[in-house]
């Protein structure tokens, strides 16, 4: 099965599989993939990552954090789609609750959160925002 948008799979099973209190979620593993678990890891958001090699293209084995039986991660959201990408310059760069959460930003110089985006004063495209 053709998925065509890849980071927002992604974002759905750690939505879910954070809903079901899962311990590990699993996703097919890419570079763009990576870099934003690398990012919530950095963030806080999720414990751990690892990549499991399954003789294709590996899988990203998640493991999701929880503080007693609170979630972490109490949203996650898909912003620019494929259908319709969602650009921005560093002044303009979107505060995510007030700056408690992060957005996801690629930038020509990869891939970073808002904070890290307008420090380098960049711009780019906005992925996702966490919170």
């Amino acid at each position: 099965m053709q998925i065509s948008d890849v980071i927002a799979d992604m974002l759905t099973r750690i939505r879910n599989a954070n809903n079901a209190k899962h311990e590990t979620v699993d996703v097919p593993a890419s570079n763009m993939k990576k870099a934003i678990a690398d990012i919530l890891v950095e963030e806080g958001y999720i414990k751990s990552y690892q990549l499991v090699e399954d003789g294709k293209q590996g899988v990203l084995r998640i493991t999701l954090k929880y503080v007693g039986k609170q979630k972490v991660i109490q949203g996650i959201r898909r912003v620019s789609k494929p259908g319709l990408r969602i650009y921005s310059g560093c002044e303009d760069m979107p505060k995510v609750m007030n700056g408690l959460g992060i957005a996801i930003v690629s930038t020509s110089k990869g891939i970073m959160t808002d904070k890290q985006a307008r420090k380098e004063h960049i711009g780019g495209e906005i992925l996702a925002f966490v919170w």
